[in-house]
């Protein structure tokens, strides 16, 4: 639809005329049940009254609304005409009074992507599950609005659903007269609004409080998720880390969760990992285990919980006014889900794998074309959808925990304390979070901000080491780079780590900490330290950078990278040589040596299968193509020699049985993951229960040594949800051009596969093993991403644009086939032209580093 696209512009005057009043909104969801209708999407009714006033009487604005038809409107009493003033996403509002009420009553539908009001029907046992999801602005798929973050309102919802049904929504809810009727919420955006209804399993608890001025509070708590996965359902942990975190935030924030109850819903299909919906906070189901997982699945399922939690401060009660300061919702709920994590559970290493996983994603991001400074240009609802990427999360978050660094922890949350209390409810942009910190901390935040939150990419950091003639350090100097296309220097806060071997072991005998301001600085306290083996800038992950080497240290984590007994500096370490890998100064082979020889001495167990996807990808993309196979060969050896000596039963051992079935390639290796499934091979301990058994079908699929009868009877075994999008990712996994052709056409010409099923089929049809195969389709992308866009809901269109590019045909002619496209399709949607633009840097990035890895053997 042409108005679907809300812009920036007609945000900010749409706000500078309008302020709303109250929703009253009621939905019938009884048409969730039953047969779908013969022609069309299946629908439901959505009622909205909405209450607003105008600035200016006798001006024109519009409603958003985007549904299949308008049984009828009202505007002040006056009868609408659908067919005049509704064009499939806008409402069209003439000659406004002072004070107005609208009255939409609509057919809106059901989603079958993610969007909207999202209908799923579990194959398990055929009930039907609902949920909403509408950041940055699907809510008006499912009632009549005004879709931007900064015209907040109270919300009232009455839901009528089916009989044993039950409904939830942000405020407290009952059922009389068979209608769910639920409580006014606060002013809310109404991207955070929603509703969730089903017969769902339902576990509840309670969070009490006093403070020290005797005022109690009492929140109602709640967890949910489908029948199905009630079994596997371990609400107490939840629960337990909901409590925890609503403690910290409440000593850190002196300010009381403000949204009444804290229910917490698991729900299928969800396109996101969680929702910070005020009151019912929204996740993927996939945190609901159904098998062994390691600690690290744990931790992250505590830092999204937190994340979440953190946003009902920041996000909720305070919001950005548009997307362009999203940061000032997701940087702070990122960095606080780790701070939390860290200082109320039992988490406490939380920052080894912000450092090594959540920095990872940000360098990534911020080395693209398309990286942006955090305090984005947003220029419409397309951009904003984007920009739920690395650099808002990631980087944002890095770029605060520098901050703390920078101010000071107090001044740093005092400055948050007088935020909440100074713009409660209302919105906000830059500066009024920069005033509030330059009052708290004494510092002048323009500059801070100009060059971390308001310029794109990343630094290096690189020690320069001068000895003495007794072998001391004479001077030591930290030398910053800028890239080109970003030449910003920033002033960091770091703390430089000076190591040597002690008793087999390599440790910290000396530390300062520094501002590092310009290209070029003397870090005076470590002059006269005894000469380092190691020389680790950014000890301790103060700020964000690139962490370089010089070339003794290097050449000591080469030998000793194992020894490094601290694991926070052995995961700075890693994360800095892949770095290397990646920017194609260190062979992608070298990288691939250290994982086998120094992996199976790593002790935190999210470092490690960070390290073992950081090896799949160097071998798929980074090394040489003559070399590949050699590689494939020894990361299966190491995988199978480390799953064979890792301690019976430990996570370890789980970790290396799941990177084992993604490097399996040779028959020996393929006939070791079948006797783990049909029982005549036994390592002592890996208990091989479903979710394992789907991960070792994989690769036996797409080696072609298990067919699709035997994914019909493992399916048969596990009947369920989660069993058929594995299924589903196996069939597409098939070595068979015919089985590609078949995917191919399910997800670009087709629109009968849910949005579940979409990322499964992508996952299964991009196999590594399988190039020559998937050749034929490098050229078809090109014919019809454009379309595809067009076409198709921009979640869905995300998916293919993303997964269906053909980055394992990495050569010049697909890089010379990605430029022609974009050559001649320079009016392409930019949010399309981004994504494909992404892809071409990862492609490039990647032959670069094959170009690096071919030098280094000859």
């Amino acid at each position: 639809m042409p108005g679907e696209n809300l812009s920036r512009d007609e945000a900010r005057e749409r706000a500078a005329l309008l302020s709303v009043d109250g929703y009253d909104v009621s939905l019938d969801l009884r048409s969730a049940l039953g047969e779908a209708p013969a022609e069309g999407p299946r629908t439901f009714r959505s009622v909205t009254t909405l209450r607003f006033r105008c600035a200016e009487p006798g001006a024109s604005s519009f409603a958003d609304l985007i549904a299949p038809s308008v049984t009828a409107l009202s505007l002040n009493g006056r009868d609408l005409d659908p067919g005049e003033v509704f064009d499939g996403s806008r409402i069209r509002l003439d000659d406004l009074a002072a004070e107005n009420e609208l009255v939409v009553d609509a057919r809106c539908a059901y989603s079958r992507t993610g969007e909207g009001m999202h209908r799923f029907v579990d194959p398990e046992d055929g009930e039907v599950y609902l949920y909403t999801q509408y950041e940055p602005a699907d809510s008006r798929r499912v009632f009549a609005n005004f879709e931007q973050p900064d015209l907040k309102a109270p919300f009232r919802f009455e839901v009528r659903a089916p009989e044993g049904w039950t409904v939830w929504s942000n405020g407290a809810g009952d059922l009389r007269d068979g209608v769910w009727r639920f409580a006014e919420t606060k002013p809310i955006s109404t991207y955070i609004t929603c509703v969730v209804a089903g017969p769902y399993h339902y576990v509840t608890d309670r969070y009490e409080r006093t403070f020290e001025d005797g005022t109690r509070l009492e929140i109602p708590l709640g967890a949910l998720c489908r029948k199905g996965l009630a079994k596997h359902f371990d609400a107490d942990d939840v629960f337990l880390i909901t409590k925890q975190g609503l403690d910290f935030f409440h000593d850190r924030f002196d300010h009381p969760y403000p949204f009444g109850k804290y229910d917490q819903a698991f729900v299928p299909e969800y396109n996101l990992g969680a929702m910070e919906n005020p009151g019912l906070v929204t996740f993927r189901e996939e945190y609901i285990f159904r098998g062994k997982v390691t600690r690290a699945s744990y931790e992250g399922r505590a830092n999204t919980i937190l994340h979440e939690m953190a946003h009902m401060w920041f996000g909720d009660l305070v919001t950005m006014e548009w997307w362009d300061d999203l940061w000032l919702k997701e940087s702070f709920a990122d960095f606080m889900g780790a701070f939390a994590n860290v200082g109320a559970t039992r988490f406490e290493d939380a920052w080894i794998t912000f450092a090594n996983r959540r920095k990872a994603w940000a360098y990534r991001a911020d080395q693209l074309p398309s990286t942006h400074p955090i305090t984005a240009d947003i220029r419409d609802l397309e951009d904003a959808k984007l920009n739920f990427d690395g650099i808002t999360y990631a980087k944002g978050a890095s770029v605060l925990k520098q901050l703390v660094a920078y101010v000071g922890q107090d001044a740093f949350l005092e400055g948050a304390r007088r935020y909440f209390k100074r713009h409660a409810y209302g919105n906000t942009r830059l500066g009024d979070l920069l005033a509030v910190l330059e009052e708290t901390s004494g510092r002048d935040m323009t500059e801070w901000s100009r060059a971390w939150l308001q310029t794109a990419g990343v630094n290096s950091l690189t020690p320069q080491v001068l000895l003495s003639t007794d072998g001391r350090v004479e001077e030591l100097a930290v030398v910053q780079e800028a890239a080109e296309s970003h030449p910003t220097i920033r002033p960091h806060r770091v703390a430089i780590g000076l190591y040597r071997a002690e008793g087999g072991a390599l440790v910290r005998y000396a530390r300062a900490e520094a501002d590092v301001a310009g290209p070029r600085t003397v870090v005076a306290e470590l002059a006269g330290e005894q000469a380092p083996e190691l020389v680790l800038v950014n000890d301790e992950d103060l700020t964000y950078c690139k962490i370089r080497f010089d070339e003794t240290s290097l050449a000591t984590l080469r030998a000793r990278l194992g020894d490094l007994t601290d694991p926070l500096a052995r995961a700075l370490c890693w994360s800095a040589l892949w770095n290397l890998t990646r920017d194609a100064l260190l062979p992608a082979r070298d990288f691939v040596d250290l994982v086998l020889r120094f992996a199976g001495r790593e002790s935190d167990i999210g470092v490690l299968q960070m390290l073992h996807a950081w090896a799949e990808s160097a071998l798929t993309h980074y090394v040489a193509p003559e070399w590949r196979a050699t590689g494939a060969r020894l990361l299966s050896e190491g995988a199978l020699r480390e799953l064979r000596a890792a301690e019976p039963g430990s996570q370890h051992q789980l970790t290396w049985a799941r990177f084992f079935a993604a490097a399996a390639e040779g028959e020996a290796d393929l006939a070791v993951l079948r006797g783990l499934l049909d029982g005549t091979e036994k390592i002592d301990g890996l208990e091989v229960d479903q979710e394992l058994r789907w991960t070792f079908l994989e690769p036996l699929t797409a080696h072609g040594v298990v067919d699709e009868a035997a994914l019909a009877a493992e399916l048969a075994r596990d009947d369920t949800a989660s069993g058929k999008r594995h299924e589903v990712r196996c069939l597409a996994a098939r070595p068979s051009a015919e089985v590609k052709a078949r995917a191919w056409e399910q997800v670009v010409e087709s629109e009968t596969l849910s949005n579940a099923l979409v990322e499964a089929t992508i996952a299964g049809f991009a196999q590594p093993s399988q190039r020559e195969l998937l050749a034929p389709y490098a050229g078809r992308y090109f014919e019809v991403i454009e379309r595809v866009w067009a076409e198709r809901s921009i979640q869905i269109g995300m998916d293919v644009v993303r997964g269906l590019y053909p980055s394992l045909q990495a050569s010049q002619e697909t890089l010379a086939a990605t430029d022609a496209w974009l050559g001649a399709h320079e009016d392409a949607a930019p949010a399309l032209r981004r994504l494909v633009l992404e892809a071409r840097d990862d492609l490039a990035r990647g032959l670069r580093g094959q170009a690096r890895d071919a030098a280094a053997a000859g």
